[in-house]
């Protein structure tokens, strides 16, 4: 789940930061109401400090990966031969980015309104299907890795 968070913020900020530029970290479109000074992408300042609240973001989920594969690594090195799956790993990172979907969308666009998934007159909407498809990845991601099984890597290599 974790390397899920970490891949889920990814392609958050790769998508909808970078290549949609639909917004950043502090690009809200609501009134300042929470403390949190807002800054549009419009303005130069507005740019900068959105940048580096972006690599902020970016640094958090390169941390989530680098934890999640520490931890996949760990699980392989004292699983004793015996190993998932690979669907068991797919199936928790689709759930894992789902959660990241959840917590992110709640707090950010929701609770704190620092920024919306797209400003507008449907920022609602996009707002909350954003925490449909964290909902959606939850759910696929718990069926798919539910059918998963052991691998006995022991046996396998040696029958090749």
């Amino acid at each position: 789940m974790v390397l899920g968070i970490g891949l889920g913020g990814f392609v958050d900020g790769i998508l909808l930061h970078q290549l949609l530029q639909w917004h950043h970290m502090l690009t809200s479109t609501d009134t300042d109401n929470i403390g949190v000074p807002y800054y549009p992408a419009d303005t130069v300042h507005g740019l900068k400090m959105n940048t580096v609240w972006d690599g902020v973001f970016h640094t958090f989920t390169w941390v989530m990966v680098l934890v999640g594969l520490a931890m996949l690594y760990s699980r392989v090195q004292h699983s004793r031969g015996r190993v998932w799956a690979s669907r068991a790993l797919w199936g928790w990172v689709l759930a894992g980015w789902g959660v990241f979907n959840l917590v992110e969308g709640v707090i950010d666009h929701h609770i704190l309104g620092i920024h919306h998934v797209r400003g507008g007159p449907n920022e609602l909407a996009w707002d909350l299907g954003f925490l449909a498809l964290g909902a959606l990845l939850v759910v696929v991601g718990y069926l798919v890795q539910r059918g998963a099984t052991f691998t006995d890597a022991v046996r396998e290599r040696a029958r090749a």
